[in-house]
């Protein structure tokens, strides 16, 4: 199946946009394109290479133009040659990869020059030292995923794919990029609204070796518009406030996003920021509501995967990101949960130029856990989860990476104005203590909330309280004493009400939680459905995140088709349903 987006694939160039919108420099190239792949069963590099794979399309996927699967056991080898001059005046080389899924290591003209263990997160090699002379240069990348059989972070994929889980991927799946930058230069930036004392901080991270005599400051400019709002020159790698007294609030409402730019001796990276808060507070009735800016703001939200047909976690252009997410907004929805994948950039800068919330969760890991843990867990709230083997935590080493993971991902995305809800746990897929994980999640930043896991097995922790209803309506549970009490009580997913749409569908099997014959039914039992959501809102319940926005695979659980070519409930009956329940979460704060 192909969307219309992969048709229209230009497979020499394939998603050719800058891939991290909020640190912009020139003197960037794509590597994405035409590469030479090959499997083999072991380290060794291969004699000679199957043949042509487009990057970055996992090979499982058909825009790849590979379509194999890699097997736990097997190799996944890339190749190709670069162009790129020697840098100048003590200039380095940055080779960046967006996501490799899970383990490789990279060598360039013969030479090792890293790897990375994770495959949800980018990773940048300095490859300057391994350069040969001249301008063309030889790139080779070795792949292992054991995928499910192993305990890293792996999401919904798996070998054994089926119902819920969809088709193990591998290998390059984001954009893979060069940049030429000075010897002194802008490795991170972090840019944090601070609309109580009305400041950006910002902290600007040096790289490089550099001189002996690199600078000790950057200046930073921040403008609304053509109007310079603010002009600095501030410490490079500690936060820094620059004061922007009545600075232009960002809302979906009003998505408005100030221009920054740093300067760093040679160095110069454009970026952008958004001013919002987000909190907890009590409404004129009493509930506990979650705030935007000081107000109760509704979290009216799609559970969305982030998997399509032709390319599995790789949306296939820009143009299909967007297309998605203004459809998203013009249904009246404000959040999208992104659910077990961190996307690539260029997905949240559009969330966060269209106006969006994303609520974002980490990656689950872990061996496959027990079976008990869900039976019990639908009965048992508390079920401790010191249990780490029930919960497919016995390792150590394992629960140490996702612990890295946990701050890769806040630090990826902490300059981000959509994203205003960490999830670390969801149904105990690899739960292990929540508490101090929601609490470590809080001191990385306290700029956002956490639910402590989405469903099922709450520990008391977080900022939020999660529950998931698929086979009964809910209904607001009583509040529990203590501060585990004063969380706002937020369904992070229901419904899952499936539809089949012939001529749009992937297989032959079916899954969802209820089944209808028709739109017509559908649409009358979605809106039976939220009667009663809307309902629960007005007593209380601050957040809803339906299940799904799209089909995927077995799945037909999706307001749109998996292809994205029909809808499935009217529109203006959709628009209905949220405003309603909108209108039920909002009220003043007291």
């Amino acid at each position: 199946m192909l969307t219309r987006w992969g048709r229209d694939l230009d497979r020499a160039h394939p998603l050719p946009e800058h891939p991290r919108p909020q640190l912009v420099r020139e003197g960037w190239s794509s590597l994405n394109g035409p590469w030479q792949h090959a499997f083999t069963a072991d380290d060794e590099p291969p004699v000679q290479y199957d043949g042509p794979i487009t990057v970055p399309f996992s090979p499982e996927t058909r825009l790849s133009g590979s379509g194999r699967q890699l097997q736990p056991d097997e190799r996944l080898w890339y190749r190709r040659e670069v162009e790129v001059a020697p840098p100048e005046h003590g200039g380095r080389v940055l080779l960046h990869f967006g996501a490799v899924d899970q383990r490789c290591t990279v060598w360039v003209d013969g030479t090792r020059v890293g790897g990375h263990v994770g495959g949800y997160l980018p990773f940048t090699l300095d490859v300057t030292e391994a350069l040969a002379e001249g301008d063309r240069h030889e790139l080779v990348v070795r792949v292992r995923d054991v995928s499910e059989t192993g305990w890293h972070a792996r999401g919904k994929q798996r070998l054994d794919r089926g119902e819920i889980w969809y088709t193990a991927q591998s290998g390059i799946w984001q954009t893979v990029w060069l940049e030429v930058v000075p010897a002194a230069y802008v490795a991170d930036l972090a840019l944090v609204p601070d609309l109580d004392h009305d400041l950006l901080l910002v902290t600007v991270e040096p790289g490089g070796a550099g001189p002996a005599d690199a600078p000790a400051t950057a200046t930073v400019v921040v403008r609304a518009g053509d109007a310079e709002v603010a002009r600095a020159d501030v410490p490079v790698g500690t936060p820094a406030p620059l004061p922007l007294p009545g600075a232009r609030r960002w809302s979906p409402e009003d998505p408005f996003l100030h221009d920054v730019e740093v300067t760093y001796g040679d160095d110069r990276v454009t970026s952008y920021a958004g001013m919002r808060s987000v909190g907890v507070g009590t409404d004129a009735d009493g509930h506990r509501r979650l705030l935007l800016n000081g107000a109760p703001y509704p979290h009216v939200g799609l559970l969305d995967q982030g998997y399509w047909p032709e390319s599995l976690l790789t949306p296939p252009s820009d143009a299909a990101i967007v297309s998605e997410l203004e459809l998203v907004r013009s249904l009246g929805f404000t959040v999208l949960r992104k659910h077990a994948k961190v996307e690539p950039l260029r997905w949240y800068h559009h969330c966060d130029r269209l106006g969006l919330l994303v609520w974002q969760d980490v990656v689950n890991g872990g061996e496959r856990y027990h079976p008990r843990a869900v039976h019990r867990a639908e009965t048992e709230r508390r079920l401790p989860d010191r249990l780490r083997r029930v919960y497919g935590r016995s390792s150590r080493r394992g629960r140490r990476e996702f612990l890295g993971e946990v701050d890769e991902t806040v630090r990826l995305l902490r300059s981000a104005p959509s994203v205003v809800v960490w999830t670390p746990f969801n149904e105990g897929w690899g739960q292990f203590d929540a508490n101090r994980v929601a609490r470590r999640m809080a001191r990385l930043d306290p700029t956002r909330l956490v639910l402590q896991a989405s469903g099922w097995v709450d520990q008391g922790g977080g900022d939020l309280r999660g529950y998931h209803s698929y086979l009964r309506h809910f209904t607001m549970p009583r509040r529990r004493r203590g501060r585990a009490g004063r969380r706002p009580v937020v369904l992070s997913e229901y419904g899952g009400y499936a539809l089949l749409v012939p001529g749009h569908s992937w297989g032959s099997h079916e899954f969802g939680y209820r089944g209808f014959g028709s739109a017509e039914e559908l649409t009358e039992a979605l809106v039976e459905l939220h009667d009663a959501m809307s309902a629960e809102a007005a007593a209380g319940l601050a957040a809803t995140v339906y299940t799904q926005l799209t089909d995927v695979e077995d799945e037909v659980n999706g307001l749109l088709t998996w292809d994205r070519e029909v809808l499935k409930v009217p529109a203006e009956r959709l628009r209905e349903i949220t405003a309603s329940l909108r209108a039920a979460m909002t009220g003043p704060a007291s």
